[in-house]
């Protein structure tokens, strides 16, 4: 059975510790101990990250993409064709380039909400140590 403390499960999950502990309050999970530490089943974990990700709240929904981050931008760096937005969606930076026009037709700026999505042919996926 692989298991995880509530901070690693928390950060994996993109959360605040306090929040997942709150969670396990309300009987969304039991906890299980790790070396001494409250931690979380990696099912329930699997399970929650499940359903975390499938409660996107004001998702747009006119669109074909599935995966969808939402996120904070943090940066912008641009010329005058192109820009580099860069957002932090929970745990996760991600890099968008798109057109210097298209930065200011969506009226973005560091600290504006927006949505990543993500839509790739190949996936690549490496093994945690």
């Amino acid at each position: 059975m692989t298991a995880y403390r509530l901070s690693e499960a928390a950060t994996l999950l993109g959360l605040s510790d306090d929040t997942l502990r709150r969670w396990q309050q309300q009987g969304r999970f039991d906890a299980v101990d790790v070396g001494g530490r409250a931690g979380i089943d990696g099912a329930d974990l699997a399970r929650l990250a499940v359903e975390h990700a499938h409660s996107p709240g004001d998702a747009p929904s006119t669109a074909s993409v599935r995966n969808r981050l939402r996120g904070i931008v943090t940066a912008i760096t641009r010329d005058t064709v192109m820009a580099q937005v860069e957002l932090s969606c929970g745990p996760y930076r991600v890099v968008s380039l798109i057109s210097a026009e298209a930065v200011d037709d969506l009226g973005l700026e560091v600290g504006s909400l927006a949505w990543a999505s993500v839509k790739s042919t190949n996936v690549s996926l490496e093994v945690a140590p």
